[in-house]
């Protein structure tokens, strides 16, 4: 039985958020609507000192990101990590930063991913779903999109994670912030979170479009495919945490989609930090032994990022790339993340409306 939304008829006047029937003093009511709400990482507002040090900072705090205790990380992150990383991060930064707009390129590609599923939504749902997004660390807070959803009436929110992959470092610490902005909300909406969607057979399809356009454009075929996921300490794998496991079945699916032999795709993983040992192999060890083994060309695709970022545009495009033609490497191709490719939104559309099941119906 379809569930029950009220409708613009329970208004007296259309617009101006007044019930039937209500008392002249009741508080404005919007028609209910539903929103989907997207999230990512997470950007600093600029890349000078004191904004990257505040968004490193809160980064770096995350439990979900470094579980150290906090007697002895603090200390550490606070007095020496932090009176350092925000130069280099920053000097990073600027050179990926989108001086135009003046942000960095994860905001402008979620945001332009926010409108095309916005516009997908409306083609599908009408005005009934209203698309926007927020970032775990950072502006737009998911705090402050949270709040906005509520006050323009929207009675069911859908949270969903930008990751293929599930990673308590990432969906769950996504999910950690929505449900403490949940918790401020005097009438909290019925929610419910997005699931990781690693091996949905849209993505996987237009991930393996996106290796196909890329090679097509190339004069030469690279020797290897390397899929470079993000990386995590190895004890989080240990202690339960699917990521890995979900990594290499999305290598596999992609390789399986392309319709190539096996050997023909490698995973490993990269942004390691800190002294233990994270899960190998490391995409910048891993690309300078494929250079010293005789592969000459090579093209890498990042199917954990859904968005380019940090990651793809600085530290594969540069460390990993340097890393492999240092070693001998002579053509490197990296392959740009979906970002807001119709391949890529044709896909996430179909998740955001498998998991509005019920609600729209």
């Amino acid at each position: 039985m379809p569930l029950s939304t009220p409708t613009q008829a329970a208004f007296d006047r259309p617009g101006e958020g007044r019930l039937a029937h209500a008392p002249t003093d009741h508080p404005p009511v919007r028609p209910a609507r539903i929103g989907v709400l997207l999230a990512n990482l997470g950007t600093p507002d600029s890349p000078d000192y004191w904004p990257m040090r505040r968004y490193l900072s809160e980064f770096l705090s995350d439990r979900r990101v470094i579980d150290y205790p906090r007697w002895k990380w603090q200390p550490i992150l606070q007095l020496m990590i932090l009176s350092k990383r925000p130069f280099t991060s920053g000097a990073n930064y600027r050179k990926i930063w989108n001086r135009e707009r003046n942000e960095s390129p994860l905001m402008t590609i979620t945001r332009a991913q926010a409108a095309a599923l916005s516009a997908a939504m409306a083609a599908r749902f009408g005005d009934l779903v209203t698309v926007d997004y927020c970032m775990r660390y950072g502006n737009p807070s998911t705090a402050s999109k949270v709040r906005a959803m509520v006050e323009a009436g929207c009675e069911r929110i859908l949270f969903f994670p930008l990751y293929p992959q599930y990673a308590g470092a990432t969906s769950a610490t996504a999910n950690d912030a929505f449900f403490r902005a949940l918790m401020a909300e005097k009438r909290q909406p019925a929610v419910r979170t997005a699931p990781e969607y690693f091996d949905h057979p849209l993505y996987i399809e237009a991930l393996a479009g996106s290796v196909q356009a890329a090679y097509a454009r190339l004069e030469r075929k690279p020797e290897m495919l390397v899929a470079s996921y993000h990386g995590m300490p190895k004890r989080y794998l240990m202690a339960g945490d699917p990521y890995h496991c979900q990594c290499q079945k999305t290598t596999r699916l992609l390789r399986e989609q392309l319709g190539w032999a096996e050997g023909t795709i490698h995973t490993s993983f990269q942004s390691v930090f800190g002294p233990e040992e994270w899960l190998k192999p490391y995409t910048v060890e891993h690309v300078a032994e494929l250079a010293r083994a005789g592969k000459k060309r090579i093209a890498v695709v990042a199917p954990a990022f859904s968005a380019d970022c940090i990651e793809t545009l600085e530290e594969i495009e540069g460390e990993i790339r340097e890393a492999f033609l240092h070693a001998g490497g002579e053509e490197f191709t990296y392959i740009p993340c979906l970002n807001d490719s119709p391949a890529h939104i044709r896909a996430l559309s179909e998740v955001i409306a498998a998991n509005l099941s019920g609600w729209t119906d």
